[in-house]
């Protein structure tokens, strides 16, 4: 994470040298999706980044056309046919599933040739790996059992689940602690205090109170995923309503983050106060906050991001000042996930610790 971070500073830096200013105008929508997808990469594939690097683009290319697809008249059967738009969409999906195909074989062979030594990888897909080439007599009795499919989708899910909610929560976090420089001033005193010019460890990331409060108010006012739909797995009593079995159920998490009744008559203004004592205490009620679900179907990867958006921020905080540019025009748009419609151009000023 910090490494990669790094690199994208570093640009920023090139570019203030190049413009010969004291400050640089940034699109940090752009900058936070191409960091996101460089971490994701890494942490997927490891020592596979570029290969790993390509298919994630491709699922970006993917998604984009499914997004386009949505607005289209469907037509029954229309997907079959080779039109210039279904052959391209084939063709992706063909050098995903091939690119996907040969990395996992190119490790299963480095361990057949003694390459590497006993496991495949200390990154996500060798760890799935090694889940899906156990001892049988161990995988039937753990129920842990991957084939080369699975693997995929996996590789597959997880970075579409990682990489664009992530990237949309550090743009709006951007964004709210530009237009309150005082919560700006607040939270860069405690990245200096407790993490210095340093790179920040676990340890020290635990220790970011306010900025995981920032966070979490960013995730309320700009939950990255605005609906999610969970369907009925048996007939079941709501209060006075009658779900029946099957029955699909779209629950409207941007409504739920700033209803009053729950959060208050300052549910609309940005307050990361509300969240001194803890998620649970900081709304009406203990589950308010579902930006990543709940129960036995909340996101796997939510500890991953907010310490991604931890290391991501302290390393922004302890080099730059920023603020919004004038041309910055307000748009909230869901494409899937909720993004600035016209981006998010930032004013990025060097700071002299």
């Amino acid at each position: 994470m910090a490494a990669c971070t790094l690199s994208m500073i570093n640009g920023w830096q090139e570019k203030l040298i190049e413009a010969k200013g004291d400050c640089v105008e940034m699109e940090m929508g752009m900058e936070f999706k191409q960091l996101t997808a460089d971490i994701i990469s890494y942490t997927t594939f490891g020592t596979s980044f570029m290969e790993g690097k390509e298919v994630f683009e491709i699922q970006m290319e993917l998604m984009e056309r499914a997004i386009a697809s949505i607005t289209d008249i469907f037509i029954p059967g229309i997907q079959y046919l080779p039109t210039r738009w279904n052959r391209r969409t084939w063709i992706l999906k063909r050098r995903m599933r091939n690119t996907l195909k040969n990395i996992i074989v190119s490790r299963l062979k480095s361990k057949v040739d003694g390459v590497s030594d006993t496991s495949y990888g200390d990154d996500l897909l060798g760890l799935m790996m090694g889940l899906s080439t156990i001892e049988s007599s161990k995988r039937e009795e753990s129920g842990l059992e991957l084939n080369m499919d699975e693997i995929m989708d996996e590789c597959k899910t997880f970075f579409l689940a990682g990489h664009e909610t992530t990237s949309h929560l550090l743009t709006w976090t951007m964004f709210l602690l530009s237009i309150n420089k005082e919560w700006q001033e607040k939270v860069r005193e405690e990245v200096l205090r407790e993490c210095g010019m340093g790179i920040p460890d676990a340890d020290k990331l635990s220790k970011l109170k306010l900025v995981n409060m920032v966070l979490l108010e960013a995730l309320r006012l700009y939950t990255p995923v605005i609906v999610l739909v969970r369907k009925a797995t048996k007939e079941m009593k709501l209060g006075n309503l009658t779900i029946p079995k099957n029955t699909q159920i779209s629950i409207p998490l941007a409504i739920i983050h700033r209803n009053k009744k729950y959060w208050g008559e300052d549910a609309n203004e940005f307050n990361p106060m509300r969240f001194a004592e803890g998620v649970k205490k900081a709304a009406k009620h203990p589950n308010a906050l579902v930006a990543f679900s709940i129960g036995p179907r909340a996101c796997i990867g939510q500890n991953f991001a907010i310490m991604e958006g931890k290391t991501v921020m302290a390393l922004i905080l302890q080099r730059f000042s920023f603020s919004l540019s004038p041309d910055y025009k307000h748009a909230p748009t869901d494409r899937l996930t909720l993004q600035p419609q016209y981006g998010l151009p930032i004013l990025l000023k060097p700071l002299q610790v």
